[in-house]
């Protein structure tokens, strides 16, 4: 498995197999229940969870039954299958232990779907309205997360010592969004389209935990602030992403040859300026402060016009095969369209490119 980047990647084999999967294992085949809505404590906060009731047992399962049945299954440290389904006798997910994980993952994953829903008009990760499902308790001391084509599932281990925090908003949108890449520009995962991949789950990721308005994890421009995987507070940084020691700022001939997880940063760099603009600023108490390849000041334009046109880029205009100079001609096009080729919009993420020396 190669190493996981700035907001946890997805092996390459496993990644590449995600074209085949139309959907979760079993999620024709779900059960009918009665819908429900519970409570739980999560890392986040107490979070309202959607469930299932299932009158047979007579207990609440983690299925979401507004958001395709995704469902949330406790692996007991097996690497495979999808374990057990998790369930709860009052709808009140506060017991603690393996629990705390299967509410973590729970909740994320409806704020990924929601994020999907309510800003790009998406219906899950393929589309079509059917959940995928999130997998906990992976393995042992295993310290990341990946999503799994064979199963349909965000997958997360516990750390460490098994006790380090690895499910957020963030993760879950990554993994999420490597679903997403597959079932639309099917990126490949190597060279500069490699780098890509990376970036747009990094994007999305960011996109989500904004979206999420959560004052217990503010959305921000950081990769991996609230994970234990490294044991470090903060894994990366879209305003300047070489700050981690490996990423790279800008582009550059051979960038391909480059870790995929090094040569996203470009690309991530690339999104903050379109966004937020360059130089010292500061978002939700974080500071930051962004250089350009040229010297030249960038304006931003906001999340919600920059996320729209990386989004109608990826989902319309880019190829398994797209580079940086396409990826650059994809989001000119995807901003003429949404915005008119006269607009700032179309401007910008030109200016934005060239901050990066994509021209």
């Amino acid at each position: 498995m190669p190493r996981m980047s700035a907001a946890l990647a997805v092996p390459a084999a496993v990644l590449l197999l995600v074209g085949l999967q139309s959907g979760p294992a079993g999620a024709d085949a779900r059960p009918a229940g009665e819908p429900a809505v519970g409570t739980g404590c999560s890392y986040a906060g107490r979070v309202t969870l959607d469930t299932t009731y299932n009158p047979t047992t007579g207990l609440y399962e983690l299925d979401d039954p507004k958001r395709g049945h995704h469902r949330t299954y406790d692996l007991h440290g097996a690497t495979g299958g999808n374990g057990t389904l998790f369930t709860d006798a009052d709808n009140v997910w506060c017991d603690g232990g393996r629990q705390e994980a299967g509410v973590d993952a729970h909740y994320a994953a409806s704020v990924v779907w929601d994020y999907y829903l309510d800003t790009h008009g998406r219906r899950g990760i393929y589309g079509d309205g059917r959940g995928s499902c999130s997998r906990v308790h992976y393995g042992n001391n295993y310290a990341n997360a990946f999503w799994d084509a064979l199963t349909g599932c965000m997958t997360y281990g516990d750390g460490t010592d098994n006790r380090q925090q690895i499910i957020t908003i963030e993760t879950a949108a990554h993994e999420m969004t490597h679903g997403v890449t597959s079932a639309t520009a099917v990126l490949d995962y190597s060279g500069e389209a490699g780098g890509l991949n990376e970036a747009t789950s990094t994007i999305f990721a960011a996109a989500a935990e904004f979206f999420a308005h959560n004052p217990n994890d503010p959305g921000d421009y950081l990769i991996g602030e609230r994970t234990g995987i490294n044991g470090t507070t903060v894994r990366g940084w879209m305003d300047k992403p070489s700050k981690d020691g490996a990423s790279k700022d800008y582009w550059y001939p051979g960038i391909g040859n480059v870790d995929v997880h090094y040569s996203a940063g470009p690309a991530d760099h690339f999104f903050y300026l379109l966004a937020e603009g360059s130089g010292p600023k500061v978002i939700n108490g974080v500071a930051y402060d962004s250089p350009t390849y040229d010297g030249k000041p960038v304006r931003g334009i906001g999340l919600s016009a920059a996320e729209k046109i990386w989004y109608r880029a990826l989902t319309v205009h880019m190829t398994p095969r797209t580079n940086y100079a396409a990826a650059r001609a994809a989001t000119l096009r995807a901003a003429g369209e949404l915005y008119g080729e006269g607009s700032g919009q179309y401007a910008a993420v030109a200016a934005a490119w060239a901050a990066v020396n994509v021209k």
